[in-house]
């Protein structure tokens, strides 16, 4: 979604800008029929594997805004909902310069604190992988960015991050790195160049594994459906993934649940697809958007992310998408404090470890 993070101050609230380009955009016949060997298999034309089901409530959460202020208004929410264990706390880098990518010691420090109070929080953090992040940067120039970044020249940024994440108690953090980079809206979008980003993708999480005491997981994070370009043209690898996630919103209008799930590159097809490869699926971003007050949305996206072998999920709570701070979704609010108040959570449990790929020379 486009969000106006690179607005946000300390003291601000977060500020909306338009949506990115809906699911269900048309692709050109050529890019229909020119997927890499992990494009999703049509209906019925291969075995289809077997879709994990969770055995537990998945660890929630709620994005509320990203600087350190903002970290109390978690516990706020969790009161609101009956004093549910909200196990999940979001934030994003701000893309504006690189010193935003590296990160501000007292903002990771804060964040990262907030989930060292409990072993079984996670933190959740958006790493933009170019800048500045929200710019309208041209395709051209999103390639030639993409190619600097596989030859090495933004290593240093990531390398930073890194140290100053373990060095603050965040080497456990889930990264989405480079979130819907199917879609149009932000600068690390993958299609101007599919092969340079994949390769880049690489180049970063090896930078950052290469840094002693680090567990992180990376999460790769689409925009769910046909965006810019199939999400499976830009994955760059198992050994290099540990979490397949998507961001779902209602959309586009007049569309039903039920779309979502089966469209290409839609619900199913990433269950499947993590499926496949062993891993979890993730929904980092969820929420209404295009069809109003939409309590049906509600209830089936819980139901879906609590049927399948979710390893969290974080609803977009601000107007449109979200309950809490939103007054326009009355309906939903009420299903969604039914559905998640006084939630226990998931039970604690180390993340699984992370072979480590080397570093580039």
């Amino acid at each position: 979604m486009r969000f106006g993070r690179l607005a946000l101050a300390a003291a601000s609230l977060l500020l909306l800008t338009t949506a990115s380009v809906p699911a269900g955009t048309p692709l050109s016949q050529t890019e229909r029929h020119t997927l890499s060997s992990d494009a999703i298999q049509p209906r019925g034309a291969a075995t289809r594997p077997a879709v994990q089901r969770a055995g537990h409530e998945p660890p929630f959460g709620a994005f509320v805004g990203s600087w350190d202020t903002y970290i109390p208004q978690i516990d706020h929410f969790a009161k609101w909902l009956n004093d549910a264990n909200l196990q999940v706390g979001h934030t994003y880098l701000a893309g504006n310069s690189w010193a935003d990518v590296e990160g501000e010691a007292m903002v990771l420090g804060m964040w990262s604190q907030w989930r060292l109070a409990d072993p079984a929080r996670i933190l959740v953090l958006g790493v933009p992988m170019l800048v500045p992040s929200e710019a309208n940067v041209p395709d051209g120039e999103v390639a030639r960015l993409l190619g600097q970044g596989v030859q090495g020249d933004f290593d240093g940024h990531f390398l930073k991050l890194a140290r100053r994440l373990v060095a603050l108690g965040g080497a456990d953090a889930v990264l989405t790195l480079g979130w819907e980079m199917n879609g149009v809206t932000y600068t690390h979008r993958c299609k101007p160049d599919p092969t340079a980003w994949k390769a880049y993708w690489r180049r970063i999480v090896g930078v950052m594994r290469s840094v002693p005491g680090q567990r992180f997981r990376f999460d790769f994070t689409p925009n769910r459906g046909l965006d810019a370009i199939p999400w499976t043209r830009c994955y760059p690898g198992d050994d290099v993934v540990d979490i397949i996630g998507m961001d779902s919103y209602d959309q586009p209008a007049g569309a039903t649940f039920d779309d979502y799930v089966r469209e290409p590159y839609g619900l199913q097809d990433q269950v499947e697809f993590a499926a496949k490869r062993g891993k979890p699926v993730s929904y980092p971003e969820w929420g209404l958007f295009r069809n109003g007050d939409n309590p049906e949305f509600v209830q089936r996206m819980v139901e879906w992310m609590r049927t399948h072998d979710t390893s969290y999920q974080t609803v977009t709570d601000y107007c449109p998408h979200g309950f809490w701070q939103c007054d326009r979704n009355p309906r939903s609010t009420a299903r969604f404090r039914q559905l998640m108040s006084g939630s226990v959570g998931a039970p604690a449990t180390a993340p699984p470890s992370t072979t480590p790929v080397p570093g580039p020379r």
